[in-house]
């Protein structure tokens, strides 16, 4: 029951009805045993700041963020975490009684459910296709793990942007960019143990897209992990199936990244299990 002492989280987007976070979030809430409940809050980009600002007065529990407010959140909080300012985007705001901290919890959430799902980054020669905010998070999260680390993107330019950030801060982990459609990119898929697609390609309502890749190059011995999870079961999936290689959705990343949130937010362990299990339920109705 909601009484005077619940303590209230939520979610900031635009738009955020679509939002599977109240309802994972909410279930975890309640498995913990703890008087809280988790809401969606639609917030235009120029009312963000006065958004937050209002929240934190309100005494609001915890805060996620999700498109398009990631970046826009770097100038407002007062303090960044180490994986915020190493991603340059937000995602959870923790208040505290001195300020407003920022962090992420994409890269270790990825993380996570790679590892969850049976893949293994330790050491591996990874292709991530893309280089928007969700590559940022997945390749810092494989550089800090030693893979070796190719990006695919179309616009070579701002992929460069990203590689040249992260190998700025993880020296020892090169990552190299080859341009989408090139020769390089099937030899790149070859040697690769990992693949990440970070794009939207082949989200819901385009179902039937897939990303530019060479099908051609991909191998038994390889893992896909594809972040979208609407569909669970992408045709990027499908296709890598079909070739003996294995993989998975992103829903998993949803779960685990929404879980550290919480644990932040909370201090007791979030049930990560449980929450992906609410998402799964959510996208199947």
């Amino acid at each position: 029951m909601v009484t005077g002492t619940t303590r209230v989280f939520c979610v900031l987007g635009h738009p955020v009805a679509h939002s599977v976070s109240p309802a994972m979030h909410n279930a975890a809430l309640g498995e913990l045993g703890l008087n809280g409940v988790y809401v969606a809050f639609d917030v235009a980009p120029e009312s963000l700041s006065e958004a937050v600002r209002g929240l934190r007065a309100l005494g609001v529990g915890g805060v996620n963020c999700t498109i398009p407010h990631k970046e826009a959140l770097l100038p407002i909080v007062d303090r960044l975490s180490d994986d915020a300012r190493l991603i340059g985007a937000v995602n959870t705001l923790v208040f505290t009684p001195t300020g407003i901290e920022g962090h992420n919890t994409d890269a270790p959430g990825f993380l996570a459910a790679l590892r969850a799902a049976g893949g293994e980054p330790d050491g591996a020669s990874a292709v991530v296709l893309g280089s928007g905010g969700s590559a940022r998070a997945v390749v810092v999260a494989l550089a800090r793990r030693g893979a070796r680390i190719t990006l695919v993107n179309r616009t070579v330019g701002r992929a460069r942007v990203l590689a040249d950030h992260v190998n700025a801060a993880f020296p020892d982990v090169p990552v190299r960019v080859v341009e989408s459609g090139s020769a390089a990119v099937a030899e790149a898929v070859r040697a690769a143990r990992l693949l990440v697609n970070t794009t939207s390609v082949g989200m819901h309502p385009h179902e039937d897209e897939l990303p530019e890749l060479p099908l051609d190059a991909v191998h038994p011995g390889l893992f896909c992990f594809d972040l979208i999870y609407n569909p669970l079961e992408t045709r990027l999936l499908r296709e890598i199936r079909a070739r003996g290689g294995r993989g998975s959705h992103g829903a998993g990343m949803l779960a685990h990244q929404g879980a550290l949130a919480l644990t932040l937010w909370t201090g007791h362990e979030a049930p990560a299990a449980l929450m992906e299990q609410i998402v799964l339920q959510s996208l199947s109705r």
